[in-house]
């Protein structure tokens, strides 16, 4: 795209969003999405340095795309250069090395053409009409109300509700598994679904501040008991010296199970109070598993209430 035609025009708030979408899906794991990013921004460390790589995907994607746009005749030109250089992708190494590689690289492909659309609207010197400038109005307050992180995390609560309120207890638990593995994606904690291994079924496995966790997950009426978190124990035992677990109980746990597992664990504990903490954004699920394995690490505790953190915080 010419030069003098990139500065003749402003950005559809639109591709903005298409930008961050693509931004997102493109990679997996954080540090090739890192890499990318430090290697198209070399020249501005000032954005750079406003960029928390600790953040998820989403939300750091969404930070760089809330800066270009905030000083849009500043960063105009890089824009439109990282709007091209990933709307030109036709191959995403880093998905196809994933074992859902082909949900991921197709996400990714549904992405790339997204924002493909609004690289060929840069290329027309934008209409100084009313009518035009009422839609570019209406998408920039779109554009503004459109925190993606939050609108996901939000999507995942009502869905959780509508969960709740079904009837099918089995159809209940298999929707579970996949909404957890949606919700631990969201956190970047890299999760997979569930799978089987010689003699035993795992619900799901997940990677916090690397390790590498895995992770049961229970929505009965009744509470879990120290046989199953027996069985937890004994299959974690069986992996790598350095896998950890996660047991998810929406009923919580018998006293006598804590108490079994109150001065050495492999694995941590949540129940539905920590889970109800998450949905409402009163605390980010990293931070809840950091405190957690903190707790486990410490004290030799599997269970931790978030009430006691809160109380903790305070």
């Amino acid at each position: 795209m010419p030069q003098s035609n990139a500065r003749s025009k402003t950005i559809n708030p639109s591709a903005y969003i298409a930008l961050a979408d693509a931004l997102t899906v493109i990679f997996w794991n954080k540090p090739p999405f890192q890499r990318y990013l430090r290697g198209m921004l070399q020249d501005h460390s000032e954005l750079l340095a406003r960029l928390d790589f600790g953040m998820t995907k989403r939300e750091t994607s969404g930070h760089l795309v809330d800066l270009l746009r905030a000083n849009e005749a500043r960063y105009r030109d890089l824009t439109i250069r990282l709007m091209l250089d990933i709307a030109d992708m036709k191959k995403f190494p880093n998905l196809e090395q994933q074992e859902d590689r082909v949900g991921m690289v197709a996400r990714a492909e549904a992405a790339v053409e997204g924002l493909k659309h609004w690289t060929e609207k840069q290329r027309e010197v934008v209409q100084e009409q009313e009518a035009h400038a009422a839609t570019m109005a209406e998408n920039l307050e779109r554009a503004k109300e459109a925190q993606l992180f939050s609108s996901d995390h939000e999507a995942l609560k009502q869905r959780f509700f509508e969960m709740h309120a079904a009837t099918d207890a089995h159809k209940r638990g298999t929707d579970f598994e996949g909404f957890i593995n949606k919700l631990f994606g969201l956190y970047d904690l890299e999760p997979q679904a569930a799978y089987i291994l010689e003699h035993e079924q795992i619900d799901g496995a997940f990677m916090f501040d690397t390790d590498h966790y895995v992770l049961e997950a229970k929505w009965w009426k009744k509470a879990i008991g120290r046989p199953l978190l027996d069985v937890f124990k004994a299959n974690i035992e069986r992996k790598g010296k350095n896998t950890l677990g996660l047991y998810i109980s929406m009923s919580g746990f018998t006293s006598d199970a804590l108490e079994v597992y109150s001065y050495s664990t492999p694995f941590i504990t949540m129940d539905g109070n920590d889970f109800m903490a998450v949905l409402e954004r009163r605390m980010r699920l990293d931070d809840l598993i950091a405190h957690k394995r903190k707790h486990a690490s410490r004290t030799g505790h599997c269970y931790l209430p978030v009430s006691k953190i809160f109380s903790e915080m305070e």
